[in-house]
């Protein structure tokens, strides 16, 4: 609920490289109102992705390492592999030698190329555990691809169902 949000791209490494000031001193902090409210529709629960992912009405890109996607690796989970139908973007393919986000432009291509006919807000985002899934939510809204989605349970809630299907790549 929270829309006022700015992220420092490159983190604090690229701005101290780049010999621009810091401040110890602590900013003077105002209280002001602010009423929390969840955004359902920017997420996606574990039931709603099954359903989506049955019925072929989503796309879902997995942000984990291709060792881990592939089940090559899993140095967390007890399980290793992927939700089956999810392709495999690592969040590094969204970031130059520096560690910020490629050119919108080259952005969009790279995701207008992995997602094809799907539209935006169609495309669901997971990792391990939800939070590198978020870094592909930003780089589609760089990229100019706006309301994709986020499965926060991502592959550690997936697979504490052993009903739920397992694929690997190897």
């Amino acid at each position: 609920g929270h829309n006022r949000v700015s992220v420092l791209d490159g983190g604090i490494q690229t701005w101290q490289a780049a010999g621009l000031p810091l401040s110890t001193e602590l900013p003077e902090i105002r209280p002001a109102p602010f009423n929390a409210s969840v955004d359902h529709t920017a997420w996606q629960d574990v039931d709603a992705l099954q359903h989506c992912l049955a019925e072929g009405s989503c796309l879902l890109i997995d942000a984990r390492t291709p060792e881990r996607y592939s089940g090559i690796e899993e140095p967390i989970d007890p399980v290793a592999g992927h939700i089956p139908g999810a392709l495999n973007l690592p969040i590094t393919e969204n970031l130059d030698d520096r560690g910020c986000f490629l050119p919108a432009s080259t952005l969009r291509d790279h995701y207008l190329t992995l997602i094809r006919d799907t539209q935006p807000d169609q495309v669901i985002h997971s990792c391990g555990s939800g939070v590198f899934a978020c870094h592909g939510i930003l780089a589609m809204e760089i990229a100019g691809l706006h309301g994709s989605k986020l499965y926060p349970g991502s592959w550690s809630e997936w697979i504490r169902d052993p009903e739920r299907p397992v694929a690997t790549s190897c």
